[in-house]
Parts: structure tokens; sequence; C-alpha cells
């Protein structure tokens, strides 16, 4: 397995962990997620956050070509508030693997390179977001050193 990054021109190839994830949230929060979004509505959207210049997609790849799983995460600079000190983030947004690749050392792979890259390019803060149904992305968070500091709660109409 070697890790390679994504770019926004080789969006297509994340669509299938996409909507496996995608499924999950759905499944799980459907007044929150539209339940079945077109792959070509997917792509479009994929393409054109992964252009934005800070924003990165890690994939891990096996030696065959086949994705893996992939995370996607953002680097924000964030200046100095009279509260909190500046600081350059790097906000895990997505992470997805395989069904048949989970619990082998791929998420914790990409979150590595991830944290690897990120503080090559100036992060100060690592974080991530994740529902409270997905145990599994709790776990791998907390696995690479990560701990819960916020919780958002939500109402909707």
């Amino acid at each position: 397995m070697k890790i390679i990054e994504i770019q926004a021109s080789e969006a297509g190839r994340l669509l299938p962990l996409l909507q496996d994830l995608h499924a999950l949230h759905a499944e799980h929060q459907p007044e929150r997620h539209i339940p079945a979004p077109g792959s070509s509505d997917l792509a479009a959207w994929l393409q054109d956050w992964l252009k934005q210049d800070n924003v990165c997609a890690l994939a891990a790849e096996s030696p065959q070509g086949a994705l893996l799983g992939y995370l996607i995460y953002e680097l924000q600079n964030r200046p100095a508030l009279p509260v909190r000190a500046a600081e350059t983030l790097a906000m895990l947004h997505h992470i997805s693997v395989t069904e048949a690749w989970r619990r082998m050392g791929v998420g914790k792979a990409l979150v590595e390179a991830m944290r690897t890259q990120a503080l090559a390019e100036g992060a100060t803060v690592i974080a991530a977001t994740y529902a409270p149904f997905n145990g599994a992305s709790a776990a791998l968070m907390q696995g690479m050193g990560m701990e819960p500091v916020l919780t958002v709660a939500e109402w909707r109409a």
C-alpha cells in the first residue's frame, strides 16, 4: 500500500468510497443528508472542492492501483483572537476505507500521512469531525492521539 495525493482531475476515483460514506450518514441522519445524490453531482462537487488551494485528498492505493481508502483535509489559517492564539488548523473532513480493508491499518496510515504533510505545511493543530454514531472514526481519532474538545448540537426545521 502506498499513500498518494488525489488531484481534482482524479476526483472520480473517490466516488465509490464517498458514496459508501454518504450512505452511512444518510442512514443514521436522514434529516441532514440527501439519500442518494447523483454520481455526476457528487463528482462535480468533489472536483470543485479539491480545486481549492487549501484542500488536499490523500488515498491509500494497492500495488494493483485500487483505492483502499481516502481522506480529505483542509488547512485553515486562523488569526489570533483575544481569547485564542493564532494557529494553522488541519481539519480532517472525510475519511473512508473500503469495507474489506477496515481494521487493517489503512485509516491509521492515511491519518499519519495527513499529519506529516500538514505539519510540514505549517499546521499547529490537527482536528477532525465525526458523527456520534460513527464509533470507528471516534476510535481511530482517539488511537491517533486526538480527543474530543467540542460538541456541536443542532436543531433543524
